[in-house]
């Protein structure tokens, strides 16, 4: 049945069971023609859609996001001109300000959400994609799958630009700010997660290795 252009899915389509997301109903997964989109009838919550050639948009994604985390680690965020005195940071810099001036939980809580936690999501993000494209099938996609659900909300890179943003207002008046090239590559790397996010569905995972492992039986 379809809502508009939307597909509705009904109980009764012979295929695949799964789970609304939102209200937890089971139903039958149906196939859907190209650009539309499965919703549950119970909440209305979007289930699924189909559009090929996804997981090749998030990988390259995914690859414009390391590249940026890359630039963003590696070059000062900002600098602050006083009376002819310029002092730059880096990411990690003021990581490490932070605990040594005993702000121990603000400096990890800092160094996870900005650092480890999008530099992990990436790296699985790519070790799952990277070989699919390939047409291999990676190991311990399950894992990778929950994982990357599990620490998804702990990546608060938006937070710490909004935070960044804050400063540069308060300090305006104060001193010379020359933003680093870490700071516009923050903003990219914010753009491309969301991007990522967007992008990426772990039914099109699941549908490739199924493809996938499909192949080798034939060949086989």
């Amino acid at each position: 049945m379809y809502r508009g252009n939307h597909l509705i899915t009904m109980p009764n389509y012979p295929t695949h069971l799964i789970a609304c997301h939102e209200c937890d109903l089971l139903q039958r997964e149906i196939d859907l023609p190209l650009g539309g989109e499965a919703h549950c009838p119970r909440c209305g919550a979007m289930l699924y859609r189909s559009s090929p050639g996804t997981l090749d948009n998030t990988l390259a994604f995914a690859l414009a996001a390391a590249l940026l985390l890359v630039i963003a680690n590696a070059y000062p965020i900002l600098g602050i001109d006083i009376q002819g005195n310029t002092n730059a940071t880096h990411l990690f810099g003021a990581v490490r300000y932070l605990w040594n001036h005993e702000m121990h939980l603000l400096s990890v809580l800092v160094g996870v959400t900005t650092m480890i936690i999008p530099a992990l999501e990436i790296a699985m993000m790519l070790y799952l994609l990277l070989p699919l494209r390939l047409s291999i099938v990676p190991a311990g996609t399950p894992f990778i799958l929950r994982t990357l659900h599990s620490i998804k909300p702990w990546g608060m890179i938006e937070v710490f630009m909004l935070g960044i943003l804050v400063s540069l207002v308060k300090l305006k008046d104060d001193a010379a700010i020359i933003p680093g090239v870490a700071l516009w590559s923050f903003g990219g790397l914010t753009l491309m997660l969301a991007a990522v996010a967007s992008s990426f569905n772990p039914r099109d995972v699941w549908h490739k290795i199924g493809t996938e492992s499909g192949r080798e039986q034939q060949h086989e």
